[in-house]
Order: C-alpha cells, then structure tokens, then sequence
C-alpha cells in the first residue's frame, strides 16, 4: 500500500495553512520533500491532488477525497496513541496553567475542553499572568505549563513551540492612520497606547517595534480584557497593538481597523513552556499537541513557529 500516514498529515497541513511554504515550516520539511511526497501521490495514482499557483491551495476532487480520509483516519490515530500513552503510565496528574499570552483565552478554552475529555483524571486549573510571575512560578512547582512569548534562560525549563503570530496596530475606524499601508514607528509618537497592564520590557510592541527606533508614545492606558481594549480603539481613546488572529471578528464587522507595524512586519513566536522534568509525560505531550493543533483550526492568520 503506497499511502501513508505522513501523506494524509501533508495535505492536512496543506489545507490548513494554505501554502507549500507555511505547511512545510508546520510539519518540519523542507519546501522540496513537501514538494515530492505530493508530486510521488500524484505520479501513482495518476491525478493532481490540487491545483499549484493559487491561493490559497485548491484542491480537486482527489485532492478533497484525501483530506476526506485525513480527516476521518488522523484524529482515530491520534486517539489511539493517546490510549497507549494511558497505558504506558501517567493518566493521572496536574496541569494548572499560566498565560502570559493574554490574548489567548478565546484559544485556549477549546484546548482545554478536548483536554479535558481525554484525561478526565488530570487536574486543571488555569490563572492569569497579571499579578505575579508565571515563568518563576513555573520554575517553583507553582504551575505547570505557562503559555508565553517572552521565554527567559533557565535550565529548568523548556519551551515548545505552538505558533506564530503578526503584530498589527488596531484604531478607530477613519484613524488619520488608516491613510497608511503599514505603521512607523514614528507614528506612534503622538498617540495613546493601550495595552495590556504588563511591564513595557515583555510587550513586543516595544520589545521589536519601538525601543529599537527610540521611540515613545504619547501616553500609556492599560485595561485587562481584550475586549475593552477594543472598546477604547473604536472610540477614539487610543490605539492598540494586538495579533492578527484577535482582530480577525472585529475587522469582519467593520468595529475598527488595523494595519501591519513596520513595512516588514514582526512575528512573535508563541511557546508552551514546562519544567524539562516534566516534559515526557503523557498527558503533557498530549496537551500541547492539542494546544497546537486546536491553534491552527481556530486561529486565523498564524504560522508554524
């Protein structure tokens, strides 16, 4: 039998990413094996699978009869692989959690949910990184997973990669900066930031966009839900930096506008971090592989860290 697993994994990615690029950053192949393990489908059963130059990719019809049987074989795998990782040990435990990615809740509770029903017997909680430190709390048993983008040096950690995010600058709609294609620097020197209530050195905003070009903006107005956030941006109070994926709703309904930070915009990487220690255990493989699958299906805009 010439079709494999990896096969039926290719197109998904293929799929869901859009492009041969960004599917082979997600699968870990370079451009030219990708290339080939769809080339060598296509040469043995003597059909395209999709149609090359669009996008993003469309498929034909064996093309979709494929993604059809990905769809129905990959999630039985992967179901039975989380039963031998039940067998081999570690069914039950903790996983509380910590999120320094504060936009990531609308992300996050789906992964949880599918989580949940799988290791019914692993104890969840989840906290917020606003009023202590997630990462040294990590480091001292306090959580056990923290959802970050802002990694620190620590031996006794290891970060492992979700996704990949665009910083885009979020104004009300008819913002006398909506005349740009992309943002400057410079052009947040007069106005209002709001952001998260985070120390300036973990915003990447300044981190890869401002303190670079020495710039500041004319004030600062911190709130903790996104949606408030947003609420202020339409209302001419203030701009925000936040992920591509965060706007998509919002743009959809026309509530405000956003456009790239810097003519070639920054990504931001996402991590989940866990003590080394912990790492192999199989509940905590069996998280993050759901954390980032879910990621991809739920989030618009991303790209394989």
């Amino acid at each position: 039998m010439f079709l494999e697993l990896r096969h039926l994994r290719t197109l998904a990615a293929l799929r869901d990413t859009g492009s041969i690029a960004q599917a082979a950053e997600r699968l870990h192949l370079t451009q030219s094996a990708l290339s080939h393990q769809t080339k060598a489908l296509e040469e043995y059963y003597g059909l395209p699978l999709f149609v090359r130059k669009t996008r993003p990719l469309r498929f034909t019809p064996a093309g979709q009869r494929l993604l059809a049987l990905a769809d129905e074989v990959l999630p039985a795998v992967e179901s039975g692989e989380r039963d031998l990782g039940r067998l081999a040990g570690g069914e039950a435990g903790r996983l509380h959690l910590a999120i320094e990615c504060h936009s990531c809740f609308e992300w996050l509770m789906p992964t949880m949910d599918a989580f949940r029903e799988n290791w019914p017997e692993v104890e969840m909680d989840i906290l917020t990184g606003f009023s202590f430190a997630p990462l040294p709390a990590l480091v001292r048993g306090d959580v056990d997973l923290v959802v970050t983008s802002d990694p620190i040096d620590d031996p006794a950690l290891t970060y492992l990669p979700l996704f990949r995010y665009q910083g885009m600058l979020a104004m009300a709609n008819h913002h006398p900066l909506t005349a740009r294609e992309w943002i400057a620097p410079q052009d947040l020197a007069g106005q209002t930031l709001i952001m998260y209530p985070v120390e300036r050195e973990r915003m990447d905003v300044f981190k890869y966009f401002l303190d670079p070009a020495g710039v500041e903006p004319a004030a600062i107005r911190t709130t903790e839900l996104t949606v408030m956030i947003l609420q202020l941006v339409a209302s001419h109070r203030g701009v925000a930096a936040l992920p591509s994926w965060v706007l998509t709703e919002y743009l959809a309904r026309d509530y405000v506008a956003a456009r790239p930070l810097g003519e070639q915009p920054f990504w931001c990487n996402v991590f989940a971090a866990v003590r080394e220690v912990d790492r192999g255990l199989p509940y905590m493989r069996d998280f993050v592989d759901t954390a980032r699958g879910t990621a991809f299906r739920v989030l618009h805009g991303i790209r394989a860290a």
